[in-house]
């Protein structure tokens, strides 16, 4: 499983020109699944992200989380960021899982952030075309692939 967090001063996605999350103050969680994912890995990430120390104490030292801050979250599934773009030009998505497998875990992993922080997190709605918007603020957007774990 791969992720792009992004500290967000404002966020929001659109369907069909129509807001279906909005944010102030967060993470935009971008979230691509692949076949041999877990729940392993959404619990890796998960921890991640909530404890990921990149919000500003009053030193101004990014040393503050997203729970810290009460900051709020949204994820959107973006099966993308599988691509792999090794051959060629056109990138190939044969490690992007399929929807009976990444609707299940992308729910999972919603319901985990949820508990994680103790509120609702916005979201995009799967395998509709999207229009995700932000302010990053910062810029700070950061890249974790869960089997590339720290030990």
């Amino acid at each position: 499983m791969r992720i792009v967090i992004q500290k967000v001063k404002e966020a929001l996605v659109l369907v069909e020109n129509k807001t279906i999350s909005y944010i102030k103050n967060g993470l935009l969680v971008l979230v691509g699944i692949e076949n041999d994912d877990t729940q392993e890995d959404i619990d890796y990430l998960i921890k991640k992200i909530t404890q990921l120390r990149v919000f500003e104490d009053e030193n101004g030292v990014m040393n503050l989380s997203v729970k810290d801050v009460g900051g709020d979250i949204i994820v959107v599934s973006q099966f993308t960021l599988q691509a792999n773009t090794k051959k060629g030009n056109r990138p190939s998505y044969i490690r992007a899982a399929k929807p009976e497998f990444s609707i299940p875990m992308y729910e999972g992993f919603v319901k985990t952030i949820e508990q994680a922080i103790g509120k609702k997190v916005g979201t995009g709605e799967f395998g509709a075309m999207m229009d995700v918007a932000l302010i990053n603020d910062g810029p700070v957007t950061i890249i974790i692939d869960s089997k590339q774990k720290d030990f």
